[in-house]
């Protein structure tokens, strides 16, 4: 009785709603995709010169899911009990930059894999945060990740960055999370296509 009863405290305590339904086995979960930054086609002028294969990105094993992670503290994870994304959270990000580096016409083919037996450019990445941080009553969406530009023919590395985006959210609640990551998926997309083309040789400011 005493462990049941600390169960239900420690439930209704988690970040979100609908944490009780997490007592009655497998719940319920509302499902959510992220925008890329647009859909518009972007014309660069320099005519289609290379084919770009987004990589699956990694993630250590508690990012490696499609539950949608919110941590109290630094030193513990959680997740939305009532939400998951549509993919894993590795997935979610390669199908984001997939279509982010899709609307420019700088690029023959952009995708999960190569058209023929290999590419032109290979994008290599490593997602370190992909969460909500609690802070006082909100919530901070923090998204960080590494990223490698890597030229297909010879292996060699044209351009490393580090990204970071991160959003504002009023609240904890599963309805005010969601938009906050969808703003900080946009931003991180943003950057990673601009550091991307420059990275081929295509100034992104010359693109309408």
């Amino acid at each position: 009785m005493r462990l049941a009863a600390a169960l239900l405290v420690l439930t209704l305590t988690l970040p979100g709603c609908a944490a009780l339904r997490a007592l009655e086995g497998e719940p319920d979960r509302d499902v959510f995709e992220l925008r890329p930054p647009s859909d518009v086609p972007q014309s660069c002028g320099r005519g289609r010169l290379a084919e770009l294969v987004i990589e699956p990105p990694k993630a250590r094993g508690t990012l490696d899911t499609d539950r949608i992670m919110i941590r109290p503290n630094q030193l513990q994870t959680q997740y939305l009990p009532d939400a998951r994304w549509g993919d894993t959270v590795p997935v979610t990000l390669q199908t984001l930059l997939v279509r982010g580096f899709a609307v420019y016409d700088a690029f023959t083919h952009v995708g999960r894999a190569p058209l023929g037996a290999a590419g032109d450019y290979a994008l290599i990445s490593e997602i370190n945060d992909f969460n909500a941080e609690v802070a006082g009553q909100g919530a901070i969406i923090k998204l960080t990740v590494d990223a490698q530009m890597v030229r297909e023919m010879d292996a060699r590395v044209v351009s490393r960055g580090h990204f970071t985006a991160t959003a504002q959210a009023a609240t904890t609640k599963t309805a005010d999370l969601i938009p906050a990551f969808d703003a900080a998926g946009q931003q991180l997309v943003a950057q990673m296509t601009d550091w991307g083309l420059n990275a081929v040789g295509v100034n992104p400011a010359r693109c309408r």
